[in-house]
């Protein structure tokens, strides 16, 4: 991981005919994914963007959870406060069940929510506020990466809203990629998942 921060990557050389070599398992790395999205190496803010989009690369999630930084070469943990990707941005085309909602996270992938790319909303415990997230990746296990959808970007998916049912329950929601999203129903403090419509 030294090498990825100091711009070189963490494989082989070009051209470099040796075997792929065994992916050295470095343990906790000192880095940070904040609620907010900004990357910490050892306390100290990754300013440089294709760095972060660097490190994004390369990261996914082991089969108890945790995050990895993981190259041919090495792998290790690293903490992360909530998810590790913010959805900043939301484009749509069409409507109803014709809709297609695309998002721009953080690192500038654009994901487009549907079978393969759920949109899910918990609420915090304590206020009820929802809380958006959308599956970016799978990782190993039963464990996706995902992004929070940032409350801006929220606000915009919930303009789009419109009723459907969900395993016979009345909820507002967003269709998109031929699913229907649920983003809840009114003073509704439990989780919601995409179902059949």
């Amino acid at each position: 991981m030294e090498r990825m921060l100091r711009g070189k990557p963490a494989g082989e050389e070009a051209g470099d005919a040796r075997p792929p070599r065994r992916v050295t398992d470095c343990g906790d790395l000192p880095f940070l994914i904040k609620r907010d999205g900004a990357w910490l190496y050892k306390g100290t803010p990754i300013n440089r963007k294709p760095m972060v989009c660097l490190f994004a690369s390369v990261l996914t999630r082991d089969e108890d959870g945790h995050y990895l930084l993981e190259t041919p070469a090495e792998r290790g943990r690293i903490e992360v406060e909530d998810a590790p990707f913010l959805a900043v941005e939301m484009q749509w085309t069409g409507t109803g069940r014709d809709q297609s909602l695309t998002f721009r996270t953080n690192v500038d992938q654009c994901v487009t929510a549907g079978p393969e790319h759920k949109l899910r909303i918990m609420h915090d415990l304590l206020t009820c506020e929802p809380v958006p997230y959308l599956h970016i990746r799978d990782g190993k296990g039963r464990y996706p990466i995902e992004a929070r959808i940032n409350r801006a970007t929220y606000y915009e998916l919930v303009a789009l809203a419109e009723p459907g049912m969900v395993q016979g329950r009345k909820m507002l929601g967003v269709w998109s990629g031929g699913v229907f999203f649920p983003l809840g129903e009114e003073n509704d403090c439990r989780d919601v998942e995409a179902g059949p419509v």
